[in-house]
């Protein structure tokens, strides 16, 4: 398989991927999960997202999520602990269990599904973890049994390997956590370029104050990455430049677990059934309910 080969599958795997694994952090059981385990958002989303971690120091936490503010981890990582790493994994699992399943519906029994769910963990099976600490937390987690929570967690492996590559990106890139999460965010000229979350939502969920939002706006515009508009920040030539560099990189790391996998497409492919399903079931943000 030629490397641009790779990279192309790469990509495909992470947009279409993509929709199933965020069900984690948009579904409408979230507030729910949070009460029984007595943890806002904040804590619930940390603390179900670096269990597999185990009961490491919040600032290896903080590193795993790179562009989280790390006073965000040191607050709320604790509260997780104190609550119970296996418990909150527990709820999380049985919420997965409802919202997938509903979502779902008959395909959840698809034949296909555990075929599907079982080459993908092959394929995380064969994962290099050098390097990918959170991508291997999540491999060493133990893998649910039932079908469609199978298949969510062979997703996550890959989809965390994917990750972890995209920060060895903004490494190398030299953009810190919160340049990382201002660059994201700033107006590219190509609407249909990538998916921003916007300011107001970025500053919310990963608790950067104005003043440090604007201080890292600062450090982009003197390195020629950004402008400063009515509305915010804009990319400059220079920064589209670079965020299709990061982009192309981000492929690239992400594309050595599909070197020696010759059904990649087909799986893709096969897992799309199961992704229509969950945005027909309008639970994402910006998705309305089909049917």
């Amino acid at each position: 398989m030629s490397r641009d080969t790779s990279n192309a599958i790469a990509r495909a795997a992470y947009t279409t991927f993509e929709p199933f694994h965020i069900t984690a952090y948009f579904n409408p059981q979230l507030k729910s999960a949070g009460q029984d385990t007595g943890l806002d958002g904040h804590a619930w989303y940390v603390g179900s997202r670096a269990a597999p971690l185990g009961e490491t120091a919040a600032s290896v936490v903080a590193a795993a999520f790179y562009n989280f503010n790390p006073a965000l981890i040191e607050r709320v990582w604790p509260q997780a602990v104190a609550a119970g790493l296996d418990k909150i994994a527990d709820r999380r699992w049985a919420l997965f269990d409802s919202v997938l399943g509903d979502a779902l519906g008959p395909l959840a029994k698809d034949p296909e599904l555990v075929k599907v769910a079982g080459r993908l963990r092959d394929i995380g099976d064969t994962a290099v973890f050098a390097g990918r600490t959170l991508s291997s937390a999540w491999h060493s987690s133990e893998r649910p049994d039932t079908p469609h929570l199978a298949l969510w967690h062979s997703i996550a492996v890959i989809r965390e390997w994917r990750g972890d590559g995209h920060i060895a990106a903004l490494v190398d890139a030299q953009l810190d956590p919160t340049e990382a999460v201002v660059f994201h965010e700033a107006v590219h000229p190509d609407p249909k370029a990538r998916r921003v979350l916007g300011k107001r939502i970025t500053q919310l969920t990963r608790q950067w104050s104005d003043e440090e939002w604007g201080a890292a706006a600062e450090r982009l515009a003197s390195r020629g990455l950004v402008t400063h508009t009515e509305k915010g920040e804009a990319l400059t030539d220079q920064g589209v430049e670079l965020d299709a560099h990061i982009e192309a990189r981000t492929d690239a790391l992400a594309s050595s677990i599909w070197d020696d996998v010759p059904d990649a497409e087909d799986l893709i492919v096969g897992v799309r059934p199961y992704v229509k399903a969950v945005i027909d079931a309008g639970i994402l943000p910006g998705t309305k309910k089909k049917g």
